[in-house]
Parts: structure tokens; C-alpha cells; sequence
């Protein structure tokens, strides 16, 4: 979903950049700067402000829970397709 001013996040690069960098392998550069800006937007909604370091806490957080899922989509496929579903 997109929102006003995406494209204009001054301060929020480097989040963007810690996080592209921590995440890896695991996500792509765009999911990364999906969850910054939601995040930044929904802090803003609850807040009404988006400190940089409740913006980065929030993100990772959801970077770290949509890689638990796909781990575990990957897990259940895996074992699916080898006949080990129950």
C-alpha cells in the first residue's frame, strides 16, 4: 500500500540501509523499505510522531516475524513434498 511521501523518507535511509544489510538473503531490498514506511506511518497514526529508533524497533519486528513465516512455509513445504505430511 502505498502513501503520501514514500519516496521522501530524510532520516529513514539509514534505517533503510542497516536493515536492508541486516535482512539480507532474507528479504528483498523493496520488503525492507515496505515495513519502514509502514511502519513510520503507522507510528505516526498512534504517536503522532515517527521517532527514527521506534520507526527501526518496529520494523525489524516485522521483518523478523514475516522471516518466521516463510521459514515455516518453506519447513512445511519441504516436508510436504518429501510425504512426511501428516
Amino acid at each position: 500500500m502505498a502513501h503520501q511521501g514514500d519516496g521522501e523518507l530524510p532520516g529513514y535511509e539509514e534505517i533503510d540501509e542497516r536493515l536492508t544489510a541486516e535482512f539480507a538473503g532474507v528479504h528483498a531490498t523493496e520488503t525492507v523499505s515496505r515495513c519502514v514506511a509502514a511502519a513510520r506511518h503507522g507510528a505516526e497514526e498512534v504517536t503522532g510522531a515517527a521517532a527514527p529508533d521506534l520507526v527501526e524497533r518496529i520494523a525489524r519486528k516485522h521483518l523478523q516475524v514475516l522471516a518466521v513465516v516463510a521459514a515455516e512455509k518453506l519447513r512445511h513445504a519441504t516436508r510436504t513434498s518429501l510425504g512426511n505430511a501428516p
